[in-house]
């Protein structure tokens, strides 16, 4: 008991002073004292993954392992060569490897709604959905459909895809949702009176934080109205933050945060880490609508004004629902 209440402290401490938690320090500490198994180790064999994203950084890590724990893969990507390269890589990386690839640009909902209806006539079965892509907008822009650029690609398509894959999902035995985070979402409120930016000076990443924070809630939302919805097959969702972990996308959109942390920064393998675990871990069932790092729930909040109250949370499904122009998904479980 004194054992693990100091484990527990030595953890919570890390978590409370940011930097250990986030860096590779704090990944290395939890794995020690935790003792966890490999992820890896949790098989996925006869298990389909759809993983957004999944191209380059976290998203292309987690293809890789996800493909080693012997899941089916669906991978939902923007660039068409990218794509194709990826799937080369990986059926050499695991011979035998069922890969579907379907293109999607997720700020779009009419392809978001395109590829969900290829996901559904080419892949009998899903059984875990991450939602793993995002961008860093540099300017405010606004796309065809009229919604702004970085609502549209880590909220709005993430939801119409979710909505649309929801019935597919909820045949598996054991469904899982989770949503791919960051760390910036905890300095940002989101104004439920302007989503789309339309307010004072525009910044890119305080939008993608914005959109961070909306993803975050959502879960919360998915969580609660999918709770108890299949017998024996509850939908599970939960949200993950990877800690600062060095990919591609973190050094193009903040270089000078990069550089500054340097060598504490996560390899893509110690970010994905609790994705992985979250995806397949049977222990990762027993929680919904909570927040991971390090395999570990976290508060959603670390600033009270930028809390979201279980109200502000229903009031951003609504808006959600009402902007794809979605029926609400779970009106139908």
């Amino acid at each position: 008991m004194w054992v693990m209440d100091i484990k527990t402290l030595a953890d919570d401490l890390a978590e409370v002073l940011v930097v250990p938690s986030f860096t590779r320090m704090g990944f290395r500490l939890r794995r020690r004292l935790f003792a966890w198994p490999d992820a890896e180790s949790y098989g996925m064999a006869a298990r389909t993954v759809v993983l957004t994203g999944p191209t380059s950084g976290l998203g292309r890590a987690a293809a890789s392992a996800f493909a080693r724990m012997g899941a089916n893969l669906v991978l939902l990507g923007r660039d068409a060569g990218r794509l194709e390269r990826t799937q080369t890589e990986l059926l050499a990386e695991t011979p035998g490897l069922n890969v579907t690839t379907v293109i999607v640009d997720m700020a779009s909902l009419a392809s978001v709604r395109a590829a969900a209806a290829e996901v559904l006539e080419r892949v009998p079965q899903i059984d875990v959905i991450v939602d793993n892509a995002g961008a860093m907008v540099p300017t405010r822009e606004v796309t065809a459909e009229g919604f702004e650029r970085t609502f549209a690609i880590m909220v709005l398509g993430p939801f119409v895809l979710e909505s649309s894959l929801l019935p597919r999902l909820m045949e598996s035995p054991d469904p899982r949702i989770i949503a791919v985070t960051s760390g910036g979402m905890y300095t940002q409120a989101l104004p439920l009176d302007d989503l789309a930016y339309e307010r004072g000076e525009y910044q890119g990443a305080l939008a993608y934080a914005r959109a961070k924070r909306a993803q975050v809630a959502l879960i919360r939302e998915w969580a609660r109205r999918l709770h108890g919805t299949t017998p024996g097959a509850r939908v599970v969702a939960n949200a993950m933050h990877p800690g600062w972990a060095n990919t591609p996308g973190l050094e193009a959109s903040l270089p000078g945060f990069a550089k500054l942390v340097g060598g504490q920064l996560r390899t893509a393998a110690e970010g994905i880490d609790t994705m992985l675990w979250l995806a397949a871990a049977p222990g990762a069932r027993a929680t919904t609508g909570r927040l991971f790092l390090d395999r570990r729930v976290r508060p959603f909040d670390r600033v009270p004004s930028t809390r979201l109250s279980a109200a502000d949370r229903r009031t951003l499904w609504e808006a959600v629902v009402a902007l794809t122009g979605e029926p609400d998904p779970t009106d139908q479980t």
